[in-house]
């Protein structure tokens, strides 16, 4: 079967399962840079900067350009420079959302920023994330990252940026602005990180309450793959649907 020619992947559920690639995956993206097509992977993860994720995916056993790679920080980064281009932030994350800001002009303090921007961490502090409430409260813009409320870990789950936001929320009164998936924001920002139109791509995911939604809002032509958390009976449950199901990447000719 032929779909368009630019694509955006998202990566749990579609290339990989928890630390192992999913059958074919490496296939489909040699697929892809031989037929030189446009595609960039997608992650609501914060956390890695885009060589330090190609780098964890090679590990896997995936060979992904880092230029193929388009996190939720950089989705938020981009946003900022939109809205207040060489602002101020108060950032609580890892690597891949500091790095990200910088890389727009940001700078990082905790003086009377304008913005306080909530990724993910394996350490969330709690005296940053007092700080973070009283900038809040103080008049500092909240803005978050991802609103996954969870992720996995190798101990099981772990509260992600979506739970540590409620906390900032319910200390505040106030709501953060949330930039990643299912926003359309992160969709729209991922077309412009490859230079195409949304009627020139589709969407592959495997999540109906993210990845299809997103795709759907966003214009795009939209593939659910069934190797991830939306099992094809549960698709019905939902008042859009994807353009597509298939089993998995695999199945996915490039022409």
């Amino acid at each position: 079967m032929s779909i368009k020619k630019s694509y955006l992947l998202d990566m749990d559920g579609v290339l990989v399962r928890g630390n192992q690639p999913i059958p074919g995956a490496q296939q489909f993206i040699e697929r892809l840079l031989a037929a030189n097509a446009r595609f960039a992977i997608l992650t609501n993860n914060p956390m890695h900067t885009p060589r330090d994720l190609q780098h964890r995916l090679a590990n896997m056993g995936l060979q992904v350009p880092s230029d193929r790679l388009f996190t939720s920080a950089m989705a938020t980064a981009q946003f900022l420079h939109s809205q207040m281009p060489n602002g101020s932030a108060f950032a609580i994350g890892e690597s891949g959302l500091t790095q990200a800001l910088h890389d727009v002009g940001y700078i990082l303090t905790d003086h009377d920023p304008d913005y306080v921007v909530l990724g993910e961490t394996e350490n969330y502090n709690f005296e940053r994330i007092s700080r973070a409430v009283r900038l809040v409260a103080a008049g500092a813009r909240f803005i978050a990252t991802n609103p996954d409320p969870s992720g996995p870990s190798e101990k099981g789950i772990v509260p992600a940026c979506g739970a540590m936001a409620a906390l900032i929320e319910s200390a505040t009164s106030i709501k953060p602005y949330f930039v990643g998936k299912p926003n359309p924001l992160m969709m729209r920002s991922a077309l412009r990180f490859l230079g195409v139109h949304s009627e020139e791509a589709v969407m592959v995911g495997d999540r109906m309450d993210t990845d299809m939604v997103a795709g759907v809002e966003s214009g795009l032509e939209t593939i659910l793959v069934l190797t991830g958390v939306t099992t094809e009976s549960e698709v019905t449950r939902f008042p859009y649907r994807p353009t597509r199901i298939l089993p998995s990447v695999a199945e996915i000719e490039v022409e």
